[in-house]
């Protein structure tokens, strides 16, 4: 292995694993945020109406891309839109 690959392997292995103590979410944190979901999806993610959809079960990245996708505007939804515009990536990642 050359100098620039150990270079680059290295900068890329530090900057995963710091990414990863970073984001290391606050679950309480997301409990308390989550509550406003639960008047629409289930306090257990599993909705009884159908106009909206149960999220029991989904991957929290997918959970979080949509919400992100919410809130900057790449998925069409006004209710969610209006409720992730006031979240920060940090709240999304409590969730």
């Amino acid at each position: 292995m050359n100098l620039s690959t150990k270079l680059i392997s290295r900068i890329f292995l530090g900057l995963l694993f710091s990414s990863t103590v970073l984001a290391a979410p606050d679950i309480n944190a997301g409990k308390e945020s989550a509550s406003v979901c639960f008047n629409c999806h289930g306090a257990e993610g599993n909705s009884t109406n159908s106009n909206f959809p149960t999220l029991a079960g989904q991957k929290p990245a997918y959970l979080a891309n949509q919400l992100r996708a919410f809130r900057d505007g790449q998925r069409d939804n006004a209710m969610m839109k209006n409720i992730a515009s006031s979240l920060s990536n940090k709240d999304i990642n409590n969730f």
